[in-house]
């Protein structure tokens, strides 16, 4: 984790960590972060670290939004090529910001299951780089620092709620604290990757159905099935993800998007009991219409 910080801290911001008393928390908030999610210090830690000859070939990647927003950022800062995979259905605001940072988005899958096999085929035929969105070592390292300035910035803390897709984010905070600080996994009961992995022992296929689709992974990475396996696991309803949505867009002032209020939903379910915790708030890139939408019901 610190060689990654060394890596990308003079690149990348560091995100503000925002009390709320209300809460009676504090909110760590990577919406703030370059692209809009935290998931820019794990891709650039990855694209940093490839050789001359990778970089010619270009990388590619696979994600529903925030991940192929923060492949598209760092492979234009290292002045390379990206295509990623995306799948019909995506958020069109989140396919829009990928090309807008100059990457190529592939649009032939119908789901994320399928397009993980299109995945395959355009690794085959290009030769490009992968830079997985949650099961690559380096990845992970980079999720990792946000790690670091939380128990630099929040000391006290005794417990991390984040929120888990891939998990990528835990395996890489897990991995940089989870030794000092209590870390705790959330997912939407609609979108259960990682519960269903741990349950069985290893990675297994799922159908996310969440309105969170920033958490949408069809399957959990290795490496965090297996380093977070006994960590402390809760789920939570579409109702409270909506719920938390509202909250932190009204109470906290955060334009988060659904996966983002993930871990804020737990916390304000009352399904977590810590003293001095801190929430990620994860990403905030939302369509207008999607947030207006859950803003508007009661």
């Amino acid at each position: 984790m610190l060689r990654a910080r060394e890596t990308i801290g003079g690149r990348l911001p560091r995100t503000p960590l925002l009390g709320n008393r209300t809460m009676g928390a504090r909110l760590k908030c990577e919406l703030f972060q370059r692209t809009g999610s935290f998931k820019v210090r794990g891709a650039l830690n990855k694209i940093s670290s490839l050789s001359d000859e990778e970089k010619r070939h270009g990388v590619i990647a696979i994600s529903a939004g925030n991940h192929a927003q923060a492949v598209a950022f760092g492979a234009a800062a290292e002045g390379i090529d990206a295509l990623v995979v995306m799948w019909e259905g995506a958020s069109a605001q989140k396919i829009a910001a990928t090309r807008g940072y100059g990457a190529a988005v592939d649009l032939e899958a119908s789901g994320p299951g399928d397009a993980f096999a299109r995945l395959d085929t355009l690794i085959e035929e290009t030769s490009r780089t992968l830079v997985h969105p949650f099961d690559d070592p380096l990845v992970l390292a980079g999720q990792g620092t946000v790690a670091l300035e939380i128990e630099e910035d929040a000391p006290d803390v005794d417990a991390v709620i984040v929120p888990v897709g891939g998990g990528g984010l835990i395996g890489g905070i897990q991995a940089a604290i989870g030794d000092r600080v209590r870390v705790i996994a959330v997912e939407p009961d609609q979108s259960t990757a990682f519960h269903s992995a741990i349950a069985a022992g290893k990675p297994v296929p799922v159908t996310p159905k969440s309105i969170a689709d920033g958490l949408s992974a069809p399957f959990a990475g290795r490496i965090a099935t297996e380093t977070c396996k006994d960590l402390e696991r809760v789920l939570v309803t579409e109702d409270e993800i909506e719920h938390a949505f509202r909250f932190l867009y009204e109470r906290a002032k955060l334009a988060c998007e659904p996966a983002g209020a993930v871990a804020a939903a737990a916390w304000l379910a009352g399904k977590i009991e810590a003293k001095s915790p801190v929430i990620l708030v994860s990403g905030g890139n939302v369509a207008g219409q999607t947030a207006a939408a859950i803003l508007a019901r009661p």
